[in-house]
């Protein structure tokens, strides 16, 4: 899940070498990933609305119900990453 996670990231930020997805297991079947980007392309990983932030964890959501899973994603936006 976070390759998947990761290969779509890349394919929407202008700069794909600075993304970076960190898997922390919360629980046995819960699993958080952070999404790290680059400063000037987190509005492109959130979208307009927060849809494609949204869209993403939609995508997530179905890959991890296969696994009998259930992800969490969290984009980190704080400023000051390059």
């Amino acid at each position: 899940m976070k390759e998947f996670i990761e290969y779509i990231a890349k394919c929407i930020v202008d700069e794909p070498s600075l993304v970076e997805v960190h898997e922390k297991s919360a629980e046995e079947k819960k699993i958080v990933l952070s999404l790290k980007v680059g400063q000037n392309d987190i509005g492109k990983v959130i979208g307009r609305e927060g849809r494609m932030a949204q869209a993403m964890r939609t995508l997530l959501a179905a890959v991890a119900a296969k696994e009998g899973k259930r992800v969490i994603l969290e984009i980190d936006d704080r400023p000051g990453q390059q």
